[in-house]
């Protein structure tokens, strides 16, 4: 069959047609782009929920301090032995000596707590924190899971550092040379070396959100210049230098390990050590301006009174600051607890 030259035009134009043509329906990308048909739905980006991403953020060290209660516990290095101001703080029927110019006062104003309060005793040990002393229950019933920020000292009870002092500044015929009683320290510390671990346990089991922050203690003699007085030789100062810094260190060592063991389990709280040992630096025993009170003995009783070589007024506001700092800067990690 023969196709004329005008068949031969129309084949062609179909041939072209087709070649135009088939691409828009058979390729979707060619045929959205030219008619908008068959075009697929866009695909939203894909955004992070600010929620979830808040969650995954660790709440600030101040947040977990001021998130529920603030309770001060501990001996008469938290209870303000020392820094009496009041005709209250004298009260002789007072026997946990918990006095209006005690750090605690200053650091529950420093911070928004949901709630704040005192329990701190004079003459506690580890084991009267736990089941209670001068007629008052055990420290720990006053914390619990709605704690979020716990100061404590103890630990110098412990140790026998009233008992200490008195051996090194009331020297009786009959009592012991100051340095004589470095066995009897040397074994109470081998004892608190145990018993600290466990309070801090104790306390992480009833408060497991806490930020438990724990107190070395000042010393009460310079490091260069004997204080005058006191009955009390330089190298006696010395002496009792050497054994609060023994101390501290053991308090640093229980500390900084009570604090891995929360870390590495996920809990919420944590253990802090703030340092204190210099704390009344240039503000010693027998400076012009002490932040520690010397030696003051009762006559009647041949024996220093409970407020010799505890901290002053001046003395608490320095372990105020200390506290209320140590609250702001927060462990040296992350704390587990999330927005």
């Amino acid at each position: 069959m023969r196709i004329g030259a005008r068949g031969r035009s129309v084949a062609i134009l179909v041939g072209l047609l087709l070649v135009a043509i088939t691409p828009l329906v058979a390729l979707p990308a060619v045929r959205c782009e030219v008619f908008g048909i068959g075009c697929p739905e866009p695909v939203k980006a894909a955004h992070a929920d600010p929620a979830r991403t808040r969650e995954r953020q660790p709440i600030s060290p101040i947040e977990a301090a001021t998130g529920g209660a603030y309770v001060a516990l501990g001996d008469s290095y938290s209870s303000g032995l020392g820094a009496e101001a009041t005709a209250a703080d004298h009260n002789p029927l007072a026997r946990c000596q918990r006095t209006s110019k005690a750090y605690y006062h200053q650091v529950a104003k420093a911070y928004p707590f949901k709630a704040t309060a005192f329990w701190a005793c004079s003459g506690a040990t580890t084991r009267t924190v736990q089941t209670g002393k001068s007629g008052e229950p055990s420290q720990l019933t006053r914390i619990d899971a709605n704690t979020t920020l716990i100061t404590i000292s103890v630990g110098g009870n412990d140790v026998g550092f009233s008992k200490i002092l008195a051996g090194c500044v009331v020297k009786l015929p009959w009592s012991k040379s100051c340095s004589e009683q470095g066995g009897d320290v040397a074994q109470r510390m081998a004892e608190l070396r145990t018993t600290l671990p466990d309070l801090y346990r104790k306390i992480a089991e009833k408060a497991p959100k806490a930020r438990l922050i724990v107190m070395g203690y000042p010393r009460a003699f310079s490091e260069t210049d004997g204080a005058g007085g006191d009955n009390i030789s330089v190298a006696d100062q010395q002496w009792l230098n050497a054994r609060h810094r023994e101390l501290n260190e053991l308090i640093r060592q229980t500390v900084a390990e009570a604090d891995q063991r929360v870390a590495a389990t996920g809990g919420a709280g944590s253990v802090e050590f703030v340092d204190a040992y210099s704390a009344f630096a240039g503000h010693e025993v027998g400076s012009p301006d002490p932040y520690m009170n010397g030696l003051a003995v009762s006559v009647s009783q041949l024996a220093a009174e409970p407020r010799s070589f505890h901290p002053t007024v001046r003395g608490h506001e320095a372990l105020a600051r200390l506290f209320t700092d140590q609250i702001r800067k927060g462990p040296g990690r992350p704390l587990n607890q999330f927005y």
